[in-house]
């Protein structure tokens, strides 16, 4: 099982050409013959941060040099997170008459999830940007700790959209139940509100494991550095993971074509 799944990832990466190029195209094609491009993502995005910093801001007394970085690094990296879960678990059934016509390698099409929703994080990251020059880095040293946080991060995304793409490939209610569990994860997983805010019912935090999963990103840009349980966990999650997403991709590998 493993093996067909292994060789099948080998071969997407090495396509990295395709990937990156479909998924270039289809960022590109959204805001075909718009002047300012993809850069409509960042005006949307900054205009909701700023309507909701103020308001929740202003109900959880919050002060706004801290509230709103907190806020928008929150957001950004969440929709970056959820986007690439629900577009992942459509992946195969939109991508269906590429699978059915040509011999292409399967996860390929969730490559080209994350390549995408990464290019839109870049665009979106302005934002956060700007705001840290605004209110001011609160720690340098922490800063760089960020990298390695992201790709972790990345790669539990990508694990859960290969069993979410797979699975839905095969059931087709899936996506809109993936979609309406997502929506619930956002209410439940302190990305407006911070984790020690919930001291009665602390328990929704510390045994949520996308709680620790945006605290692993969040944390070095608010001047934190995550802790050993947060690392533990996630790790924890990428490694069973994707030994989990491995072991289905490689049994139904070969269904995909007859599913989509």
């Amino acid at each position: 099982m493993f093996s067909l799944a292994i060789v099948d990832l080998k071969e997407s990466v090495a396509s990295w050409r395709l990937w990156m190029l479909l998924g270039w195209l289809e960022v590109r094609q959204r805001y075909a013959r718009s002047r300012v491009g993809p850069f409509w993502l960042t005006i949307s995005t900054g205009v909701l941060v700023g309507s909701i910093g103020v308001v929740y801001g202003t109900l959880f007394g919050q002060k706004m040099s801290d509230y709103l970085p907190f806020l928008a690094i929150s957001l950004v990296l969440w929709a970056t997170f959820s986007q690439t879960i629900i577009e992942g678990s459509t992946a195969y059934i939109n991508s269906g008459q590429y699978i059915r016509q040509a011999a292409t390698p399967k996860l390929i099409f969730m490559l080209q999830v994350i390549w995408r929703n990464l290019v839109i994080l870049v665009h979106n990251f302005v934002i956060i940007l700007l705001l840290l020059a605004i209110f001011g880095v609160k720690s340098w040293e922490t800063l760089p700790v960020f990298i390695p946080a992201l790709v972790l991060y990345m790669i539990n995304a990508l694990w859960i959209a290969m069993v979410a793409g797979l699975l839905s490939a095969r059931f087709r209610d899936l996506p809109q139940i993936v979609a309406a569990l997502m929506q619930i994860a956002f209410y439940v997983t302190p990305v407006m509100y911070r984790p020690n805010a919930l001291t009665r019912f602390s328990a929704i935090v510390d045994f949520n494991p996308l709680a620790h999963l945006i605290e692993l990103v969040r944390a070095p840009l608010i001047g934190e550095m995550p802790s050993a349980m947060t690392w533990a966990v996630t790790i924890g999650m990428a490694v069973f993971g994707w030994l989990f997403a491995l072991a289905l991709t490689g049994r139904y590998l070969k269904r995909i074509p007859y599913w989509v």
